[in-house]
């Protein structure tokens, strides 16, 4: 904050302002934030523009150079908890990890956290997260 406030007077110092632009700068700075928002208003009026126009074509610009954003299409599917019905989520691990026995998988739902699938496609993830869930597990995709 303090770098920015430093960058914005030596900014007012190096502009040069004529006589009349310094007067009506200095009259602004008496007024209060109503007065200077009728100020605004009376100005966009008056001369058919708006404040805001540089703005919105600023922000517009800044958001058509922004990189595309890239879909994530691998998950992780995390067993966070297994919740109060401990068979219903070993039966639901045992679906999604069939080389898991009836121990294996038990111990697995006790372990939790715990990775169930790792870079699993978008459908297979969801499907297998909305299975657990069911089941009454907590799960987090990642």
């Amino acid at each position: 904050m303090a770098e920015e406030k430093k960058a914005k007077e030596e900014a007012k110092k190096t502009k040069k302002l004529s006589p009349k632009t310094k007067k009506i700068v200095d009259s602004v700075k008496e007024l209060s934030l109503t007065e200077v928002s009728e100020l605004v208003k009376a100005l966009e009026d008056e001369f058919d523009v708006s404040a805001a126009a540089p703005v919105m074509a600023a922000a517009s610009v800044a958001g058509a150079n922004a990189a595309p954003v890239e879909e994530q299409s691998e998950f992780d599917v995390i067993l966070k908890d297994g919740g109060s019905n401990k068979i219903g989520a070993i039966k639901a691990i045992r679906a999604l990890k069939p080389d898991l026995g009836l121990s294996d998988a038990k111990k697995f739902v006790e372990s939790a956290p715990k990775t169930v699938l790792e870079n699993a496609g978008k459908d297979a993830a969801t499907e297998a997260k909305k299975a657990l869930e069911e089941a009454g597990c907590v799960v987090e995709l990642k």
